[in-house]
């Protein structure tokens, strides 16, 4: 049974400043530009509407005023988490489209809610190109949601955020994973204190997509099931500049394909939200294409017919034992690609000849992780990253076929290596190969663009900086307005 995606506009930029004194962040946008690349019929999926925001309007706030719009964010998150539950009680797959990474609290007060339901703990899967934990024990002050929302889902901050209807904190420290973040994150020794494990994009690209994916799964072992939340700007800016606080050192497309399809291929991944894409950087929607490219070729396990249908686990087992350091318990080992498992007896197949034509014969995926088994890089991903196509186990079966394991030529690649120039990071039909010089830069798009604008989030405003006037950063400075009147200075509200 296929799981059938539901896509819900959430086009809140309630948790950004304004770009300008006279202006406010595009992200509210998102939703549109990335349904204009035919996102809902390339998924199949239904339209679950929008849930339209409450007006975006700083007003007189001031440093020292706590989070600006959190009364409108509160309302926004409930509203926005009784939409999120009504399509997972509808047995489907939902796809949030962002908006600013605020949309977060609505998320997790949706999946807190459910976790209570079913009795068991949700986790979170933070894919992301900052760590977004800024909050009163560790900065001067705060006002910008977005750069805080992994701080108040884990319960820091001002209660009428942490703490909606009571609930606090919506995820635990130890239900929480961070992907994507960069090496020299502001905030990751924070991170470490509180017991979060996080992979940022060295490690990431070290052990590959597709097995931090799989790493992703063991560290929540405990749980019933998990959100996804993917920020855009997990992604390097010289192949995404179209977000409010672009930082280099991400990711490519390709691995962001990979890891999402290896995150959503499992029955316990209960719904995926995309954040923070400003389609006023994309005059010619050339970004919101790739997005659109990488979104439905990472969701092709959750839509493909051998999909397995939402499922929870149980409350945690007694079988497991607990990993030494964080008190975190430790999942079962998976085999890696290429082992055989010698207990597991073997029925001999047909022959290869009876292999559908232009497919390989190899098996393991869409419901491999519910079996505990590593998945394979799916189709879409696969061909992205230059990979030969494998036979999905289901159809493997339809055919006849022996699933077989994968070789250790099969690995999936592990990316471009951490000092990679961006050159490297763009995606290419058919394979992650190095661009030709005509398509040097993406950043050539607009050449009225800054690369070097300030990209700099600490709340501090003792530190030292050095913003760009072009582009000020959205998600990164504070709400006020200099005595001029023109643009936002840069103060670290992310």
């Amino acid at each position: 049974m296929m799981r059938r995606i539901a896509v819900l506009d959430a086009p809140s930029n309630l948790g950004l400043r304004p770009p300008t004194a006279t202006s406010v962040p595009g992200c509210a946008k998102a939703p549109g530009a990335l349904r204009d690349h035919d996102l809902l019929a390339r998924l199949r999926a239904r339209d679950a509407g929008c849930l339209t925001p409450p007006r975006y309007d700083p007003g007189d706030w001031r440093p020292g005023d706590g989070v600006c719009h959190a009364r409108e964010i509160s309302d926004y998150s409930v509203a926005l988490a009784d939409r999120i539950g009504s399509i997972i009680d509808r047995g489907e797959f939902p796809l949030v489209l962002g908006g600013d990474c605020s949309i977060l609290l609505g998320s997790a007060l949706a999946m807190h809610r459910l976790g209570e339901a079913v009795g068991g703990r949700i986790g979170l899967v933070f894919v992301d190109g900052h760590s977004d934990f800024r909050h009163p024990g560790n900065a001067s002050y705060v006002g910008a949601a977005a750069g805080e929302d992994l701080a108040l889902v884990t319960g820091r901050g001002q209660a009428d955020l942490a703490a909606i209807e009571g609930r606090r904190p919506y995820f635990r420290d130890i239900d929480v994973v961070v992907l994507g973040i960069r090496a020299q994150d502001e905030y990751r020794l924070d991170l470490q204190a509180a017991g979060i494990v996080t992979r940022p994009v060295p490690a990431l690209r070290a052990e590959g997509a597709a097995r931090t994916a799989q790493w992703a799964h063991e560290q929540l072992a405990d749980c019933a099931g998990y959100w996804v939340h993917i920020d855009v700007d997990v992604l390097d800016p010289a192949v995404m500049p179209a977000v409010d606080a672009p930082d280099p050192g991400g990711i490519a497309f390709a691995e962001l394909e990979i890891l999402l399809a290896g995150l959503v291929d499992t029955p316990h991944c209960l719904g995926v939200e995309l954040t923070v894409f400003d389609p006023d950087y994309d005059p010619d929607g050339a970004y919101a294409a790739e997005i659109v490219n990488t979104v439905v070729a990472g969701l092709a396990p959750v839509s493909a017919p051998e999909a397995v249908p939402p499922r929870l686990l149980p409350g945690p087992s007694s079988t497991r034992s607990v990993r030494p350091g964080n008190g975190r318990s430790a999942a079962r080992v998976v085999p890696p690609r290429g082992a055989v498992d010698a207990d597991r007896p073997t029925e001999p197949g047909p022959s290869a000849a009876a292999a559908p034509a232009g497919l390989k014969r190899v098996g393991l995926s869409g419901a491999a992780v519910a079996a505990g088994l590593e998945p394979v890089v799916p189709l879409g991903a696969a061909v992205a990253a230059g990979l030969e196509p494998v036979v999905p186990l289901g159809a493997a079966v339809a055919a006849g076929l022996e699933p077989v394991a994968a070789s250790s030529a099969e690995l999936e690649p592990v990316g471009p290596p951490a000092a990679a120039g961006p050159g490297l990071l763009r995606r290419n039909p058919l394979a992650m190969t190095e661009p030709s010089a005509d398509r040097d830069s993406d950043l050539d798009r607009d050449p009225d663009r800054d690369p070097d604008r300030d990209r700099d989030r600490d709340c501090d405003p003792d530190r030292d900086r050095d913003p760009d006037p072009d582009r000020d950063s959205g998600s990164d400075s504070d709400l006020s307005a200099p005595e001029d009147g023109t643009a936002h200075p840069s103060a670290g509200i992310a």
